[in-house]
């Protein structure tokens, strides 16, 4: 009997399913007429903390320079210690260890980080019965079914295996090391990482170059020419009002004689159709989506059967993906209720998505023939606004080019010393633009481009102006990043590489190796920078936080590099496909390592040193106890508090009265004026607090010896 393990319970219902219609679910699997399908919860198994390691490194326990730094040999694992995974892992190994199992199926996700779920569940479980690899895209009955018949010995993705295993590996320490060595010679709790570190240090780069930006005045002369076909030529900048001014004067009385007309036919085809970056980066700019709110809204279509497999890089299928493709397009089913003018959009040529030699391992996202008007509506707003951008895409990578006439100008008017110039752009065929008009970035379109240059205008003409106006400009700072404009910089890291060799093996997309982190991982990489306070978010903006910006300015260069980064990632790839070694790969990660408390230590910067023996803020005196109330994060509690790190990785309170004034109450977030008026005797008026029926409500707030604070209606 086989025993099927995938990644989640969602997935092994249709995987069961798909073998048999009729499976039971049981205690923690489904049993099917042949075989057990039972599931994982995410990552079951994670390397252990450093203060985990009781026997072998017991000095980890301590924070300390002196025992840095910390390279684990051999490597220790742990089931984590989130709700319900122990009862899970324990479920699954015995399940593994029964008799009548003789072969093992790994139906985690078709990646690197569903291939290291199964193997570090078999590994620790130590189960040496054979396995074999399901690997397969899409929920469907059918295309399980023949992924079945054609599955292949667990041994065949060893190279995947060995650089998931190799980037926690890494992740681990660089992030451990860097963590420790920094925070103790900073006296800070700082947080370092492989990924996260070289993605922050992009947004810290672009907000200080925006700090840094001198506003310069300049002038540029606008003349109006025709009356009839209105259009305008406009001068370089000019550094003087005045200048400006004397030669706008001297061009009103004056010709003017067009020195060189350049029209240019233009085809833009239609752009490709979407891996996850590309996708996340739509949703942001046209929705506002973050990237982890697309991608829990493709994981959810794509557990509902509404699409393919999400955390691909592909933007392309293969030619063996091409009928059933056409079958998609056909009819009105991806149409109507999907595009705003469904009779004005056709398929031009489906087989220009196909490309061989980009699909590594999943083709590009696609919706699947499910997903219908009826099952839209179902669907939340995320996942609607997802999956319509989807279909919206595979319409325009289907469609014809979009045809336009260009037409640059250039003039000259007598007695004054700078060139004059226009510039137009006028559609001739929407061609793939007619899907959706809506949704292009013409943001940086320049007001030019609305010119209406005449059909008849050539070189050596002579005009004169009809009307001129003097223009004040001021010279604008770099855009903010938005996730959008983020992402993008961290999937082309070779925009930020001077290495003419590595840059150009960077931008070898066949490859998919270059970039920061990959395109299932990047979301979270930027959650956490925003969860950990490095980064903020401001509308679409993320801008860096004081304590990211700090950070950034004392780790050494090498942690923050963006192009040793997408090195590492580029070798993780040579791993996967057995042209590098997991441990050639993990030795030249621990050479770097060992050089860090060094770095951190001899590139000290007292300035940036946290004095913790400062006498802190405080808010009031404590009711309990009598001592003073400060505040530690968002919590206001009695100084006298102390907590710390247990063996399971949790935070205990050890000592202290336990006076604590908590950041919300009753979904309302309190202010350090109001909770220094309560501690004060005070009785604050608070608007704003929501019921649990969800109703709004103003009270007043007294102090809590037990509670904090607490509501007092009397006198409202």
């Amino acid at each position: 009997m086989r025993l099927f393990i995938a990644e989640k319970p969602s997935v092994a219902a249709e995987i069961a399913k798909a073998i048999d219609p009729n499976a039971e679910k049981q205690d923690g699997f489904i049993q099917t007429s042949t075989d057990l399908v039972s599931w994982a919860q995410g990552h079951l198994v994670d390397p252990k903390e450093p203060d985990e390691y009781e026997t072998a490194h017991p000095e980890w326990k301590k924070w300390s320079l002196d025992y840095l730094p910390m390279i684990p040999d051999p490597w220790e694992w742990k089931v984590n210690h989130e709700r319900g995974v122990e009862n899970r892992y324990r479920s699954l190994a015995a399940l593994m260890r029964r008799s009548d199992v003789t072969e093992l199926v790994n139906c985690c996700d078709p990646d690197r980080e569903g291939e290291a779920i199964f193997r570090r569940i078999v590994s620790y479980a130590k189960c040496t019965k054979p396995s074999r690899r399901l690997w397969v895209a899409s929920l469907d009955g059918d295309a399980i079914r023949h992924a079945m018949t054609v599955m292949k010995p667990s041994s065949v993705y060893d190279g995947l295996a060995d650089a998931a295993d190799a980037r926690a590996k890494a992740d681990w320490l660089v992030g451990m090391n860097a963590s420790r060595a920094y925070g103790l010679v900073y006296n800070r709790r700082l947080s370092v990482g492989r990924v996260q570190t070289p993605t922050l240090k992009l947004v810290v780069d672009r907000d200080l170059q925006i700090s840094r930006h001198q506003v310069t005045s300049f002038w540029k002369i606008a003349l109006a020419m025709s009356e009839a076909e209105p259009w305008t030529l406009t001068s370089e900048k000019i550094e003087s009002q005045q200048t400006a001014e004397d030669y706008a004067r001297t061009c009103r009385n004056g010709s003017l004689q067009i020195t060189g007309v350049e029209r240019k036919a233009v085809s833009t085809p239609a752009p490709n159709l979407y891996d996850l970056t590309s996708l996340q980066k739509d949703c942001n700019r046209i929705y506002g989506l973050t990237a982890a709110r697309t991608l829990s809204a493709l994981q959810s279509l794509y557990e509902k059967k509404l699409t393919s497999y999400p955390r691909t890089d592909s933007k392309y299928i293969t030619s063996d993906d091409l009928e059933s493709f056409k079958k998609l397009l056909t009819g009105q089913n991806l149409k109507d209720g999907f595009l705003p003018n469904p009779d004005d959009v056709t398929c031009d040529d489906a087989s220009k998505v196909v490309a061989n030699d980009k699909v590594a391992g999943h083709t590009a996202i696609l919706p699947t023939r499910n997903l219908s008007v009826g099952s839209f509506e179902s669907l939340s707003d995320d996942e609607k606004k997802v999956v319509t951008r989807i279909v919206r895409r595979v319409w325009e990578a289907v469609s014809p080019t979009w045809k336009h006439q260009t037409v640059t100008v250039q003039a000259e008017a007598e007695s004054v010393p700078v060139k004059f110039s226009a510039h137009s752009d006028t559609t001739i065929s929407l061609g793939w633009k007619t899907v959706d008009q809506n949704s292009h970035d013409d943001s940086d379109k320049d007001q030019e481009d609305e010119n209406r240059v005449p059909a008849g205008l050539k070189e050596g003409d002579d005009l004169s102006p009809r009307g001129t106006a003097v223009k004040e400009g001021k010279t604008q700072p770099p855009k903010h990043l938005t996730e959008a404009s983020l992402l993008a910089a961290m999937e082309h890291a070779s925009r930020f590489v001077d290495n003419e060799e590595f840059k150009k093996a960077l931008n070898d997309d066949t490859s998919h190796s270059g970039g920061i982190g990959t395109p299932a991982t990047r979301a979270d990489i930027l959650e956490k920078l925003v969860n950990k306070k490095y980064l903020e978010r401001k509308g679409k903006q993320l801008i860096s936080t004081d304590e990211g910006r700090l950070l950034i300015s004392v780790v050494a260069p090498s942690l923050a590099s963006v192009e040793s980064t997408a090195d590492m990632e580029s070798k993780l790839n040579d791993v996967e496909h057995g042209e590098m070694t997991e441990a050639d790969y993990l030795a030249d990660i621990q050479c770097a390592v060992k050089l860090i408390p060094q770095e951190a230590r001899e590139n000290f910067q007292q300035d940036k040193k946290l004095d913790r023996d400062a006498k802190r803020e405080t808010f009031g005196i404590c009711p309990r106890c009598g001592a003073s109330v400060i505040k530690t994060g968002k919590l206001w509690q009695c100084e006298t508090n102390k907590s710390a790190r247990q063996a399971n990785g949790t935070w205990k309170e050890v000592s202290g009265c336990g006076f604590k004034i908590w950041p919300k109450l009753a979904s309302k977030a309190l202010s350090d004026s109001v909770v220094r008026k309560v501690l004060d005797g005070s009785a604050p008026l608070v608007k704003g607090f929501v019921s649990k029926s969800g109703k709004k409500f103003d009270a007043r707030l007294k102090m809590s010896e037990m509670r904090g604070v607490e509501f007092s209606f009397e006198g409202n």
